[in-house]
Order: structure tokens, then sequence, then C-alpha cells
């Protein structure tokens, strides 16, 4: 007997109670499937960690707007027309030689979607929600992020008050770069905490 079409038991349990929430919700014509494509496109491969790496790289080359950003992140964002679900309230954390910035939610998922898109996976599992406070050097290593010792490391708690961007330092040699040509190095992982700007090929 032919058996190729999926079930939701082979899903992992979180997207099996979406799924079938979904269905409930279109069989009572609540909820139009398409419109939801539609938006869930839009954050996926439009907006995406796009704008926010956008954010950073004009950081990155023009110094009033990075002062503006480190005093007033949620204005500073805006004048990019970067608004909306989630980012009403933004705070810009810098990394530096010295302390390096990770972001967690450990109430919930609170995370910027206006310049991060759909927050990941992993961002709202409550092992990276408890141990990012607990073990942040450790839960940076197991995404493949090794800091020197000396290097500190604050967690900020994303509230439904108030999200954060992270601000990765400028790899080298890229000096004279557009601020295009820039924002293809900055990651969403990067703007988390959780890694860093991609190097220059």
């Amino acid at each position: 007997m032919s058996h190729d079409h999926d079930h939701d038991n082979e899903l992992d349990p979180f997207a099996a109670r979406v799924r079938a929430l979904e269905t409930i919700l279109t069989e009572k014509g609540l909820i139009d499937p398409a419109a939801i494509d539609v938006i869930v496109d839009t954050y996926e491969t439009k907006i995406g960690p796009r704008n926010g790496a956008k954010v950073v790289a004009k950081a990155w080359v023009d110094l009033e707007f990075a002062a503006w950003l480190k005093r007033d992140a949620t204005a500073a964002i805006a004048s990019l027309s970067y608004t909306g679900r989630q980012g009403e309230h933004m705070q810009a954390v810098f990394n530096s030689e010295a302390t390096h910035n990770l972001v967690v939610c450990t109430l919930c998922s609170c995370y910027p979607w206006s310049v991060l898109g759909l927050p990941p996976v992993w961002y709202k599992a409550p092992p990276y929600r408890s141990r990012a406070v607990i073990d942040p050097r450790g839960v940076l290593e197991e995404f493949g992020l090794t800091l020197p010792a000396a290097t500190k490391i604050r967690v900020w708690d994303s509230t439904a008050e108030l999200r954060y961007l992270v601000v990765p330092m400028r790899p080298e040699g890229t000096e004279g770069w557009s601020e295009e040509r820039l924002a293809e190095l900055v990651t969403r992982d990067a703007m988390i905490g959780t890694g860093l700007a991609k190097e220059p090929a």
C-alpha cells in the first residue's frame, strides 16, 4: 500500500500543536492559510535579519548613527523605517574586545521581529532560555563560539517592554566597504550574540 504522505506525529510536539491549531482555525474559517503564508514569507525572506544587518552596517560606517543607536536605539532604528511588531522599544548593545553581549528571553520568547525576523526555534526552547543565564560561556561554545577567558559575557534578558539588538564588532579588513557589502557579513546569530560577524572572504 502506498504511504508517502506526511503525518503530524513525525513533527516535534510544538510543531504538531501548531499544525493542529492552524487546521482547526482554518476549518472554522477564522484564518486564511494563504494570508498566514504571506506573513511567514515576509518575516522569513523579506525582513528576516536583513533589517538588523543594515542597522549594524550603518553603525559601523557612521559614527553619529552609532552614537544615536547607543543612546536611543528605538528612534535610530525607526529612522530607517524598521518599526513594527515587537520592535517598539529597542536597546542596542555593542560588543567590544572586553565585553561580549548575549540576548535571551527567560520568560517566553520576546524577540525584535522588525529587525531580526522570526525567532529561531532554539531561541524559544527552554534549554537556551535557562542555560544562557547560568552558563553563557558554555552555551556560546555549543554554538561554536569560544571567547577569550578575559572577555566578559553580559547577558541581556528581553521583556515585553524592551528588546535588544547586539551590534557585533566590525571585522578587520573591511575598511572602505559600503554599507550594503558590510551588511552581508552580519548574521542573525551575531545580532543575538550567539555568533560573530562573518570574516570577509
